[in-house]
């Protein structure tokens, strides 16, 4: 369901203020985006479903000054949103670097599982580096939402993107393979304990694959991508 609604925001005084609101309540899964007025103290967002004001209060933090409350003024539409709706990007990357990657490891008309392998893990994490960079302050605020080392050391977010890119080029130019095929179980294996911990918990947060460009619910769909990626690294290392 897609729903537009309008808040009153109290505590906002400037246009930094501004900003640092629209990127509390955009972490919300099921906010697509936040439109914020300083005039008017409002901020009308674009959700999938309601969500209740308390847990959009809880996006601002502990003791914030922000505090956010019922307006009168509220506008609603509904649509229905399909599972392809809502993870469309994230499919068409996949059959994107699936295919040319296909297409790149075939030889002598045959189809080379181990170098099909190392070309899509390359191009996942190049391509999924990009979107992060496009935005990387989103993509650290969002992912210090669930990644249980990105929410004790903020600077981790900023360097997660470049861990991707790095990786993506070692598996493109067959970089060290042992260490490269280590390298992702562990980074991808320990960041997939901060997704399951949070889908278990029900946690109504944004996913951080596609960094802030792209609105993507966190759901079981995040622990396959990051788990699938810890199985092919756990399959070229023990058939290396």
């Amino acid at each position: 369901m897609s729903t537009a609604q309008t808040y009153t925001i109290t505590g906002m005084t400037c246009t930094s203020c501004m900003a640092t609101v629209k990127s509390s309540l955009e972490q919300h899964s099921e906010v697509s985006s936040a439109e914020i007025s300083l005039e008017q103290k409002t901020a009308t967002l674009h959700m999938n479903t309601d969500v209740k004001i308390e847990e959009l209060q809880q996006l601002f933090g502990k003791d914030s000054k922000y505090v956010i409350s019922a307006s009168t003024n509220n506008e609603m539409t509904k649509k229905s949103d399909s599972f392809f709706t809502t993870y469309k990007p994230l499919l068409l990357i996949f059959l994107f670097i699936a295919t040319i990657s296909c297409i790149s490891s075939i030889k002598n008309n045959q189809l080379d599982l181990m170098l099909w392998m190392r070309y899509f893990m390359a191009g996942f994490f190049i391509v999924f580096s990009f979107f992060k960079f496009l935005d990387l302050k989103g993509f650290a605020n969002s992912y210090a939402m669930y990644d249980l080392l990105a929410k004790r050391v903020n600077i981790y977010g900023f360097v997660y993107p470049f861990v991707e890119l790095a990786l993506g080029i070692a598996f493109l130019t067959n970089f060290e393979p042992q260490i490269t095929y280590i390298t992702t179980i562990v980074v991808m294996g320990f960041s997939s304990l901060g997704v399951i911990q949070s889908v278990l918990d029900k946690k109504k947060i944004r996913c951080a694959c596609l960094g802030a460009f792209f609105k993507l619910p966190m759901s079981t769909v995040t622990i396959i991508e990051n788990l699938l990626m810890v199985a092919m690294a756990v399959f070229m290392l023990v058939t290396v």
